[in-house]
């Protein structure tokens, strides 16, 4: 098979053998995949695959989509040319791809190639950030840093569907609109001052905003940090944590486990893919490239300005 492979800190694509699945798992015939910021990291050498995964350390890709090409022993869902989509812990850029079959998801007819291959991870990223770790609820009040991208414009539609009020920060002036179109009130980072009263703040642009972010939180107000693109360090005034009786969270998803991606996939598909299907979730996609253009991809994302997702198609 043919997959998008790390060669001496540059993305090229190469050869490698075509994987099989074992016990549990399905091979699948990969159609589109994602890019994501921490495949940029994987690039730098920054973010291998964590240990154990059994996934090889020089094919990126956190997210997939395509059809079951073939599956191994005790698979029961999935059969042969089912559309099937997963969250990965590495090497879904393939044309091949072994998952777990607890991981996978099916792949509602309205969301088509290659718009699946970059929902996985994103809306599982948003929805563990904003659900799981601290709770939003309808009629609070979330501010989104950095809301052009792909988890922020999930978060974003996520939010908006259980009916919080929304507010984005997008830095550029012509993505703006596109943010506020998936119901968002959109504002510059610069406009976002000290004083707000927000119930949530998902934190994509990392550790300099962190005080700002503080002192703008409601009393009982929460931050997750999901992204520190911006920097890993913040200065923290303990006695405006203390003063609002805050709460500041961080997650990722690439080093759980088999079993909690699985219950996340099941909660994706039960809270999430409805949602798709009635139309008031989407992916916005920047761009798609076959894998022959997989360096031009990773030059699209690391260049920013972008809305929304690139995917790779195959």
């Amino acid at each position: 098979m043919r997959a998008a492979t790390i060669r001496d800190g540059k993305i090229v694509v190469a050869e490698h053998p075509d994987p099989e699945p074992g016990a549990g798992q399905v091979l699948v015939r990969v159609h589109a995949a994602g890019l994501n910021g921490a495949d940029q990291a994987q690039l730098l050498g920054l973010y291998p695959p964590p240990p154990g995964s059994g996934v090889p350390d020089d094919i990126p890709g956190l997210e997939l989509a395509g059809e079951v090409a073939a599956t191994g022993p005790g698979v029961t869902r999935f059969a042969v040319g089912d559309p099937v989509m997963a969250l990965v812990a590495g090497a879904g850029q393939a044309e091949l791809a072994v998952v777990p079959e607890r991981q996978l998801m099916p792949v509602p007819e309205a969301l088509d190639s290659p718009h699946d291959g970059a929902f996985p991870e994103v809306f599982s990223t948003a929805y563990d950030a904003l659900f799981h770790q601290v709770k939003l609820r309808t009629g609070e009040h979330l501010l989104v840093h950095g809301a052009a991208g792909g988890v922020g414009t999930a978060a974003v539609q996520l939010a908006v569907a259980l009916g919080a009020r929304v507010t984005a920060t997008v830095r550029d002036p012509d993505a703006r609109s596109a943010v506020a179109a998936l119901g968002a009130n959109v504002i510059a980072p610069e406009e976002c001052a000290p004083g707000g009263s927000y119930d949530v703040i998902l934190e994509l642009v990392g550790g300099p905003n962190i005080p700002t972010d503080l002192r703008s939180l409601a009393v009982g107000g929460r931050i997750v940090v999901i992204g520190v693109g911006g920097g890993f360090a913040a200065e923290l005034n303990l006695i405006e944590l203390l003063y609002r009786r805050a709460t500041i969270a961080g997650t990722n998803l690439r080093t759980r486990s088999p079993e909690e991606k699985a219950l996340l996939a099941r909660q994706i598909e039960r809270y999430v893919l409805p949602n798709v299907s009635a139309g008031r979730l989407r992916v916005p996609l920047a761009a798609a490239y076959p894998l022959d253009q997989v360096a031009d991809a990773y030059a699209h994302f690391a260049g920013g300005g972008k809305i929304g997702k690139i995917a790779l198609t195959f």
